[in-house]
């Protein structure tokens, strides 16, 4: 199962990726988190402590590790491999915390000519990889211009996730969300409501965004925003978000159960 979480920034996405990863690794999955957005934040939301975290780094960091992988370290004229092997990295460079093993992509800082480097060419290996070649359930947190995925990818997302908070300014981005999806083939597309108050909220984002799939929601909380000035992790909190998110999983499993029987039909 492979989930990509993205929204407009501030709606709490980081957090419901971070409370769905826990939530699947309590159920015993093997859940892989890759944080693939350039704010970094997902290990708090998976409540990674600060001395394991200080040994984790963004690929797009790893000059040295792109060089030898492209074989762009090597005096060939400026040329190197554009399929550089990957698969080992996984395991070999990410944190695991209360089942939850993460990786941090990062983001590359291109040039002024804007042309495809190593490292570039080693996050791109890795994400085809990670969505087309493990048996892990991963989730993805995304920054809302998806700028991890391509066309070659985005066919093995088999959910893209949408949260949305009560306001103009989300909803604006969850539709051009949609086109950027659209634009390169994702077409399972969910919707996760975020800081809901009460009913009122939950009826205003389903008038806005009708026909659509919603998987659940996550209800305001000051005790949820006190997680992020001590850092601690909200799936810890005893019996905050538990029953919301054990919703939110059981809608998701049903949807992408009845995607793979879909899927097994035509191919039958």
């Amino acid at each position: 199962m492979k989930i990509a979480i993205t929204g407009k920034g501030g709606v709490g996405k980081t957090t419901i990726a971070g409370l769905l990863a826990r939530t699947l690794a309590a159920d015993g999955c093997r859940v892989l988190a890759i944080d693939a957005d350039p704010d970094a934040n997902l290990a708090a939301a998976v409540g990674i402590p600060t001395d394991k975290l200080a040994q984790l780094q963004p690929f797009s960091k790893m000059k040295q590790l792109a060089k030898q992988r492209t074989g762009a370290d090597q005096n060939n004229g400026g040329l190197y491999v554009l399929n550089p092997r990957v698969d080992d990295l996984p395991d070999s460079y990410c944190v695991e915390h209360a089942g939850v093993r993460l990786l941090m992509m990062g983001t590359v800082e291109h040039g002024g000519s804007g042309c495809v480097c190593p490292e570039h060419t080693l996050l791109r290996s890795l994400m085809k990889h990670l969505l087309l070649e493990r048996d892990d359930v991963v989730i993805m947190d995304m920054e809302a211009g998806i700028e991890h995925l391509g066309r070659a990818t985005a066919e093995a997302v088999d959910v893209l996730i949408v949260v949305v908070e009560p306001g103009k300014r989300s909803l604006q981005t969850s539709t051009q969300i949609e086109q950027l999806a659209a634009d390169i083939g994702i077409k399972r597309i969910a919707y996760i409501a975020s800081k809901v108050v009460d009913d009122t909220d939950l009826h205003y984002l389903q008038q806005a965004l009708p026909n659509k799939t919603w998987l659940g929601h996550l209800s305001y909380s000051a005790r949820l925003r006190d997680t992020d000035k001590d850092g601690s992790c909200a799936f810890d909190i005893p019996g905050a978000y538990q029953s919301q998110m054990a919703a939110v999983k059981t809608a998701l499993l049903q949807m992408v159960n009845t995607l793979q029987h879909s899927i097994a039909d035509i191919r039958g």
